[in-house]
């Protein structure tokens, strides 16, 4: 369990988050699933790559109790390393394949939003409820699944998405059985594996190249938003309110 890498068919390789109860990976975990995505993307004969998860949802998001217990260094900590994951995706030299099964919460809206192509279960849902714990980011990454006025909703009510709405506006290419999921993300992958893996690498670096936003440094952007509330006190509440299965005290 963990973050694993393996390589399952000619010119693909894939990372898994495998993380229980709710694959929200720890810092380590973060830097950890970087360094992974990355190192595929360097392999010479992988052309491709297809990040899932085991378990009950694709991401929950980053390990609250962890900042909790950690206070500062473990919220410097996850902010850095979803920098990178979010990062080795956007990066990561080989297209990235996404398949999101159930729920893909904050931290995952970073890592799906970042990859080049997203397969879905017709029971995943997106969101980012960062509001109700306190932080704030991936709004970046979630105004690349969908359309702007709907991202400022998701975000202000921290509601979800469903796949079949993200398939809607383009953003997920197929929505399929859970059954059906990673043999649908395999066959994405394959066809681009088939491809000259000169061309498709000079693809992806010259895609990036012509984005309107800097993924990057947008994200870091938001991020200082979540530590001046956690500066400010009002995010601890919050995230305690979540350890605690509570309702958060909003007056503030």
């Amino acid at each position: 369990m963990g973050i694993g890498r393996f390589q399952r068919s000619p010119g693909t390789a894939e990372v898994v988050i495998d993380v229980p109860p709710v694959n929200a990976p720890d810092v380590a975990g973060w830097f950890e699933l970087a360094d992974a995505v990355l190192a595929a993307g360097r392999e010479p004969e992988v052309r491709a790559v297809v990040l899932r998860a085991e378990g009950r949802g694709f991401c929950a998001g980053v390990d609250i109790k962890e900042i909790q217990a950690k206070g500062d260094e473990a919220l410097v900590g996850v902010n850095r390393g979803c920098a990178a994951a979010f990062a080795a995706i956007y990066d990561c030299e080989v297209p990235v394949i996404a398949a999101v099964h159930g729920f893909c919460l904050g931290g995952g809206i970073g890592l799906v939003g970042n990859a080049d192509v997203i397969v879905a279960s017709d029971d995943a849902t997106f969101g980012l409820p960062e509001v109700d714990r306190g932080a704030l980011g991936a709004a970046t990454h979630l105004a690349r699944l969908v359309p702007q006025h709907r991202m400022r909703s998701m975000v202000y009510t921290a509601t979800s998405a469903t796949a079949a709405e993200l398939h809607r506006y383009g953003s997920v290419l197929k929505v399929v059985s859970r059954d059906e999921l990673v043999d649908a993300a395999y066959e994405v992958a394959d066809a681009i594996a088939a491809k000259s893996p000169m061309i498709i690498r000079r693809a992806k670096e010259s895609l990036n190249g012509i984005d309107p936003v800097d993924v990057k440094r947008s994200y870091r952007y938001e991020q200082g938003f979540t530590y001046e509330l956690h500066v400010r006190g009002v995010a601890d509440e919050q995230r305690q309110a979540f350890v605690e299965k509570r309702e958060a005290d909003t007056s503030k």
